[in-house]
């Protein structure tokens, strides 16, 4: 096995394409990280709201002004207003609608999946570098990219390309196959909470990569896995 870094951040987004929460720990269980991309908003033609258009998703405006958080099954939504609304109140659908301008729906997950390629996604702190070495007047911060995991690795250079096909390890347990790369959208460069809009940002990596940054990754083996534990390239 060979030692490739650490896990520095872990996220999860409760509702699909809105801002996340920044955790300590992640639970895993067969399907990818429990509370992640459980919910979605969906349009009155049954698509669900992205930063793409395809056969599942539909692009939508506004959605990265909102944030959701997970609690034991319950999700809490905060608006651009600033009010906090959970999954179960009578007026959230109305709310939503409102900040999107269009009739939506807040839906949980049931046939169709939330999920984009994959259920697990990854990024390195190398691949951030690499990326800033390339753009040194934009702003490249990981939420940009929305990762589940961002795996701290020295050097620079977009490393976990490298993995597909392989199997990550956790120190706590947790094991993953990396199964394919990610492939970026527009949403990538748009703005978020003090993020501002860099179309050079999705431009780049096209040029550069075209268009896959970061990878995503199945579970092998559900576990817990704890910021700071070490990762092993089996």
């Amino acid at each position: 096995m060979q030692s490739i870094g650490t896990a520095s951040s872990l996220w999860r987004y409760p509702v699909k394409s809105l801002f996340g929460e920044k955790l300590d720990a992640l639970e895993f269980d067969g399907r990818g990280v429990v509370g992640d991309r459980t919910y979605a908003v969906r349009n009155a033609a049954g698509k669900f709201g992205s930063g793409k258009n395809t056969r599942r998703f539909a692009r939508m405006e506004g959605l990265l002004a909102m944030s959701a958080s997970w609690d034991a099954g319950l999700v809490s939504l905060r608006l651009p207003d600033g009010r906090t609304m959970s999954n179960d109140h009578p007026d959230l659908n109305q709310a939503l609608s409102s900040v999107l301008d269009q009739e939506v729906t807040l839906a949980r997950e049931a046939d169709v999946s939330h999920l984009d390629a994959g259920p697990v996604h990854l990024i390195s702190t190398s691949a951030l570098n690499w990326l800033r070495g390339l753009l040194p007047e934009s702003f490249i911060d990981e939420r940009r990219f929305r990762p589940n995991i961002l795996l701290s690795t020295p050097g620079v250079g977009v490393v976990e390309h490298d993995w597909v096909g392989k199997t990550l390890s956790f120190s706590g347990g947790l094991r993953l196959q990396i199964t394919g790369l990610t492939e970026r959208c527009v949403m990538t460069g748009m703005r978020q909470s003090d993020l501002p809009d860099d179309l050079m940002i999705t431009r780049t990596i096209g040029e550069h990569m075209q268009f896959n940054f970061g990878v995503y990754a199945q579970v092998i083996e559900p576990g817990m896995l704890r910021q700071g534990e070490h990762a092993l390239l089996e």
